[in-house]
């Protein structure tokens, strides 16, 4: 019996690296995604475990201690990073708006998600009248300022943790429906998708089988950044009142009551806005990286 030479190339092809070897080796060397995804899973534990991780209780207040300067401003160790005008830890009010801002992020951005990417392949699928409906609702949601729209709304409904969600949930879908109509357009006449239909398959089958996993990677980029662009928008509300209202940690709210203070205590205002800045840039570096890995042009 004969010993295959291990040159042959039908050989190498069957012992070369499986689909799944070959993404660990795309996502492990995209240093952009490991870098976002690395602090985004950082900020999510800390918000997860902020029970056990905030040093003092946010919500509580001590006037004999207020507005101490952080550790490395010539404070003490009970507060690393001071107390803000009303004797709260600032720390513990740190992690636990990273709370509020990832569960503002997250949830907004499931809302939409679902609502944008359900109008988009149902218009680039079916296209005629439904195309033409769903375009109409995406010019009339594009012709609304969402910050000032926003605004109204939490203004008439109250400024609560729900109401912004919902809210933001409900004003952020028209980029979802964008992309998802054009990418849907692309696929939808694709060999593939007639194989499908040819063989009996029904609409569901085919939208959810063929045509979603093939365009899931611009799903992947619009999702972080309406993620991001949700939680810079719950910081504004709530920077101007009208978003997440006190005592509730909020990291645009700690901006705002902040920023009397600014000329004097600029950390109070800073640190917050690093935190805010550090979390958008993780994510939209993880969902950059995400893009770059699942493209279909980088599979093979």
């Amino acid at each position: 019996m004969t010993q295959v030479e291990t040159h042959d190339p039908i050989l190498a092809e069957i012992t070369g690296p499986t689909p799944g070897q070959m993404l660990r080796k795309r996502v492990f060397g995209h240093q952009g995604l490991m870098i976002g995804a690395g602090v985004l899973v950082i900020l999510s534990v800390i918000a997860i475990f902020a029970p056990l991780l905030a040093p003092h209780d946010p919500y509580a207040q001590s006037l004999m201690t207020r507005m101490e300067p952080p550790v490395f401003l010539g404070g003490d160790w009970e507060h690393p990073l001071g107390t803000d005008h009303l004797g709260r830890d600032y720390l513990s009010r740190l992690i636990y708006g990273a709370r509020v801002s990832l569960m503002i992020g997250v949830i907004a951005a499931l809302i939409s998600g679902v609502i944008g990417t359900a109008m988009g392949v149902a218009a680039g699928y079916f296209g005629g009248r439904v195309d033409m409906v769903v375009t109409f609702l995406i010019n009339v949601r594009l012709a609304m300022p969402v910050v000032l729209v926003a605004l109204a709304v939490v203004a008439i409904l109250g400024g609560s943790l729900q109401v912004v969600i919902v809210v933001l949930g409900l004003l952020l879908w028209d980029r979802f429906a964008v992309v998802m109509r054009a990418s849907t357009l692309q696929v939808r006449g694709r060999e593939y998708v007639a194989a499908a239909r040819a063989i009996g398959a029904s609409t569901p089958r085919v939208i959810l089988s063929e045509i979603m996993p093939n365009i899931a990677n611009n799903l992947i980029v619009v999702v972080t950044l309406e993620m991001a662009h949700a939680i810079l928008l719950e910081a504004a509300l709530s920077f101007l009142g009208l978003g997440v209202q006190p005592p509730t940690p909020s990291w645009g709210l700690m901006v705002s009551e902040g920023k009397n203070m600014m000329l004097f205590e600029p950390w109070m205002v800073l640190i917050p806005g690093a935190v805010l800045f550090v979390l958008v840039l993780a994510i939209n570096l993880m969902g950059d990286g995400l893009r770059d890995v699942t493209a279909p042009e980088n599979r093979s």
